[in-house]
């Protein structure tokens, strides 16, 4: 009985495998795209647009972030460099913020980059509003999602994914 059991199961894998693994295997994002002035972030595999979502932004979201509290969404080339399933906005990817050149110019104005910008969802007492906390801008330079969003998103970027940040 046992063993019968045991090849049914086996049979099974063998014929649904592959149409599991095919649903289960969605393409993973290479690059995130996000336009600040759209308030748009896209996430693509290669040339392919794999989602796009509207976003909120930083307080302060004209203009490229310069020194710590400054509340602006950096623009340049970064990456995502950590991910964080314990953020109190429910799930955060890191960007790689500052880089180099960031660095450099704080450096250059006697002033400190700032840090912590991340791609994430909505703290747990805010969750409520869903995409309505997209009517303005109110992180402290991070770019937001819904919670459903960040689900989304993290499983569809991998760490090192490019971070593309425009004005």
């Amino acid at each position: 009985m046992i063993r019968s059991m045991i090849g049914l199961a086996f049979s099974a894998i063998a014929i649904m495998g592959p149409r599991l693994a095919s649903a289960t295997n969605q393409p993973q994002a290479d690059k995130i795209l996000i336009i600040k002035s759209a308030h748009s972030m896209t996430l693509l595999s290669g040339d392919k647009v794999l989602k796009t979502y509207k976003v909120a932004l930083g307080t302060t979201p004209v203009g490229p972030k310069r020194i710590e509290g400054d509340h602006k969404t950096p623009e340049g080339n970064y990456s995502i460099d950590a991910k964080n399933p314990q953020s109190q906005f429910h799930l955060a990817l890191h960007i790689s913020y500052p880089n180099a050149q960031d660095r450099l110019r704080a450096e250059k104005s006697g002033t400190r980059p700032g840090g912590a910008i991340m791609i994430h969802g909505l703290a747990k007492q805010f969750a409520y509003l869903g995409p309505l906390h997209r009517q303005v801008d109110w992180t402290d330079g991070c770019v937001a999602v819904t919670n459903a969003e960040i689900e989304e998103i993290w499983k569809l970027v991998p760490l090192g994914t490019r971070v593309e940040i425009r004005p």
